[in-house]
């Protein structure tokens, strides 16, 4: 590999806005910028860390990484968990490593704190890619519970269950972590037939040192939903205007990522249009792990 090439790593726990923020680049910064924001609330980018974030740099991206005020490595006991939190820190990473623009790669919720970021200043974006990106939440929660009374039509127990959560207020912590337990418990985020390459690369990450930081902070849902209006939302009007803006807008999702319905895909792929969209076989939610190869790939002929 020729010298300008080698991936350079630089680990920076800088202060920002009264804080500690964790973040880490890889690759040249001489190349395009790609910003990973990872899942949650409560998430972290560890697992994009010790999987794909080096791979895609040696494709010749700078990628950075990074975890959000309060959640993850970047600790926080005064963390408002606000969108607008949000984006102050994603501004003081521009200004840091002096980007005028960058690409937002938004996993999960991160598509939803990418999104709005990219509404507010798509000045600062060169291109929107949505990763198994939440975009319409309510009817996220609605396929997830409809689905599972389908599967236990005959079992009370489990009925029983689904209506408690079903009953909860919409626009609460409980609501969203009652549903989401539910899909995890009925393997709505697993691949259904893991490829050797895919189980490499999770053992990989469970055995090494990211796997010892994947730092889950349990109030930052709480907080979240205390803090932040926009705590349910549909964020399909923000991207329309965000391309009408000019902005390139991508989305890649997994066929078998259990918390979209046909209709939630078939409507993002309308918004992105047809040749900036995939949807991957055998993969779900993690789709930089279940299908990285193909990640990497779509990811480098869109944006280069």
């Amino acid at each position: 590999m020729k010298p300008f090439l080698l991936s350079v790593f630089l680990l920076f726990s800088f202060f920002v806005n009264g804080q500690n923020l964790y973040i880490k680049t890889y690759g040249n910064e001489k190349n395009k910028p790609i910003i990973f924001i990872h899942g949650g609330p409560s998430g972290n980018a560890t697992l994009f860390e010790g999987t794909t974030a080096q791979k895609l740099a040696e494709q010749g991206f700078y990628v950075i990484a990074y975890d959000r005020r309060g959640e993850g490595r970047s600790t926080d006991s005064n963390a408002k968990f606000t969108y607008d939190e949000a984006f102050q820190d994603l501004n003081s990473i521009y200004a840091k490593y002096h980007l005028k623009k960058a690409v937002l790669l938004g996993h999960s919720f991160g598509g939803l704190v990418a999104t709005l970021y990219t509404h507010k200043y798509p000045e600062n974006v060169s291109a929107l890619v949505l990763a198994g990106a939440l975009f319409s939440q309510q009817e996220t929660y609605d396929h997830i519970l409809n689905t599972l009374k389908k599967k236990y039509s005959n079992d009370s127990e489990q009925l029983k269950r689904i209506s408690i959560v079903e009953n909860l207020d919409k626009n609460s912590a409980e609501y969203r972590k009652g549903c989401y337990e539910l899909a995890g418990e009925n393997g709505f985020f697993k691949m259904p037939n893991p490829t050797t390459e895919s189980k490499k690369l999770y053992a990989d990450y469970e055995a090494g040192e990211f796997y010892k930081t994947n730092i889950r902070n349990k109030n930052a849902p709480l907080l979240f939903y205390q803090n932040e209006k926009q705590n349910n939302i549909d964020s399909r009007p923000f991207l329309k205007k965000i391309k009408t803006a000019g902005v390139p807008i991508y989305g890649i999702y997994g066929k078998n990522d259990g918390i979209f319905s046909s209709d939630q895909i078939n409507s993002m792929k309308v918004i992105t249009g047809k040749n900036h969209f995939a949807f991957l076989d055998n993969c779900s939610h993690y789709l930089f792990v279940d299908q990285q190869a193909v990640f990497i790939s779509k990811l480098q002929y869109w944006l280069q």
